[in-house]
């Protein structure tokens, strides 16, 4: 699901993509390809994997042009 431009969430995280620092090595398509798709829009599906595996291939991005952080719930007071 996309909430911004390059903003990506599935719930759990929201990964965010700076598409000016992307120097195009390719570590996330090559790495984890179900969620980091080249030939498809929008490019970035967090539903095509589980989101443990999705971080760990952001955080092998080189140039740092993927990001990502956590997404807080809304605790219910009783």
């Amino acid at each position: 699901m996309q909430t911004y431009k390059n903003e990506f969430t599935n719930g759990e995280i929201t990964v965010t993509y700076q598409p000016k620092k992307c120097i195009h090595a390719e570590y996330c398509a090559k790495g984890l390809s179900d969620v980091f798709r080249t030939s498809v829009i929008p490019w970035i599906d967090l539903e095509g994997a589980a989101t443990e595996k999705v971080i760990a291939q952001v955080k092998k991005c080189p140039s740092g042009a993927l990001s990502f952080c956590y997404n807080q719930e809304m605790a219910v007071v009783k």
